[in-house]
C-alpha cells in the first residue's frame, strides 16, 4: 500500500516552489528563481529515490534473492 503522505508532501513542495518561483521572477530575479526550482526538483527527487530503494528492497525480498 503506497503512503499518502509523501504524494502530500511533494504536492506541497511543488506549490510552495511554485509559489516562490513566481515571487521571484516578477522581482526581476530570475537566476534566484531557477535555483529554487532546482532545489524543489533535487529535494523531491530524494523522496522518490528512498522509495524506489524501498520497492527493490521489497521486491527482493518477495523473491528471496
Amino acid at each position: 500500500m503506497m503512503d499518502v503522505d509523501i504524494i502530500f508532501k511533494i504536492a506541497g513542495i511543488g506549490i510552495a516552489i511554485a509559489v516562490i518561483n513566481q515571487i521571484l521572477a516578477k522581482a526581476g530575479r530570475e537566476d534566484y528563481a531557477l535555483m529554487t526550482t532546482l532545489a524543489g526538483i533535487i529535494v523531491v527527487l530524494f523522496f522518490i529515490i528512498r522509495m524506489i530503494s524501498e520497492f527493490f528492497d521489497t521486491v527482493k525480498t518477495l523473491f528471496e534473492l
